[in-house]
C-alpha cells in the first residue's frame, strides 16, 4: 500500500515535468526559429525488462536489479526539428531556411568568451560597421566561419544559396551548416543550439535561404493546449490515488488501535 503512494508520486513528478516542457513551448509559440520540445517516460516494467536482458552482467550470477521503484521514470527530453511556417516581412536581411541546416553565429557571452552557436532564427540586420548581426548583436558567419561585412550604403540582394550581391557583384556568402546526428546538439537559450562532443558541422547544400521571410516556431498552440489538459487530468488522477491510499492507511491505523 505504501509503495502505491510512491508510485503515484512518481506519476505526479513525471506529469509536472511534462507540464514544464509544454508551458515553455506555449511561451515560445511566437518566437522566431523556436523548435518545440517533448518528453519521454518509461514504466517500471520497461526498465525491468531492459535490466534483465542486460548482457553486460554475467547471466549466471545473481545481481540486484536496483532500487525498487515501481513507478514512472522520467526519460529524456527531445527537440522536434520539424520546419516551421514562414512569415513574410519583405525585409532583405530577414532570412528563413527551407530544408535541413542552421545559420552559424559567433556568440559572445557575458564573460566575453566567444563560441559558435547554430540557429534557425534569421532576424538579422546590419550594424553601423556593416556587419550582419542578430538582434542581440552576435555576428552571422559566412561559409568560411568569418564575419560578414558589407557596404551599408548599397542595396543588397540575397539569393537562395546565401550569396549577398551589391551592384551586381557577390560580396559575401552566408554559411548554412548541418550535422549528421542532431542528438549531439544541445539547446542553448531559446533558439540557439551548440554542438557537444562528437558533433561536427559541415557546409550543406540541402537548404535554401529565403530573403524577406522568417521561419516561425513549429509549436501548435492548439495541440499544446490539448496536451496540457491531458497532463492536468493525469496529474489529478495520481492525486486521487494518493488521497484514496491515505484514507485507507488512516482506517488501517484506526483498526490497529482496536
Amino acid at each position: 500500500m505504501v509503495k502505491g503512494l510512491y508510485t503515484a508520486y512518481t506519476g505526479m513528478t513525471n506529469e509536472q515535468h511534462r507540464m514544464d516542457v509544454m508551458t515553455n513551448n506555449l511561451a515560445n509559440v511566437t518566437t522566431v526559429g523556436f523548435k518545440k520540445e517533448g518528453t519521454t517516460s518509461q514504466s517500471f516494467q520497461d526498465i525491468l525488462a531492459y535490466r534483465i536482458k542486460d548482457n553486460s552482467v554475467n547471466s549466471h550470477l545473481a545481481y540486484r536489479l536496483g532500487n525498487n521503484n515501481p513507478g514512472v521514470k522520467i526519460g529524456e527530453d527531445y527537440v522536434d526539428y520539424k520546419e516551421g511556417s514562414f512569415r513574410i516581412t519583405d525585409n532583405t536581411y530577414d532570412l528563413a531556411l527551407s530544408g535541413d541546416g542552421f545559420f552559424a553565429i559567433e556568440f559572445t557571452n557575458k564573460a566575453g568568451e566567444t563560441s559558435t552557436k547554430y540557429t534557425r532564427a534569421g532576424q538579422f540586420t546590419l550594424n553601423r560597421e556593416g556587419y550582419l548581426v542578430t538582434e542581440e548583436g552576435d555576428y552571422v558567419l559566412d561559409v568560411r566561419n568569418n564575419r560578414i561585412q558589407i557596404d551599408t550604403l548599397l542595396d543588397s540582394i540575397i539569393d537562395e544559396n546565401g550569396n549577398i550581391s551589391q551592384n551586381g557583384r557577390v560580396v559575401a556568402q552566408i554559411g548554412v551548416f548541418d550535422f549528421d546526428d542532431y542528438n549531439y546538439l544541445d539547446r542553448y537559450g531559446e533558439t540557439y543550439f551548440e554542438p557537444i562532443a562528437g558533433a561536427e558541422a559541415y557546409l550543406t547544400n540541402n537548404a535554401q535561404i529565403h530573403s524577406g521571410y522568417l521561419e516561425m516556431s513549429n509549436v501548435s498552440s492548439v495541440q499544446e493546449m490539448v496536451n496540457l489538459i491531458a497532463i492536468t487530468r493525469q496529474y489529478e488522477s495520481n492525486q486521487k490515488v494518493i488521497q484514496t491510499l491515505d484514507g485507507t492507511l488512516e482506517q488501517a491505523v484506526q483498526l490497529g488501535k482496536l
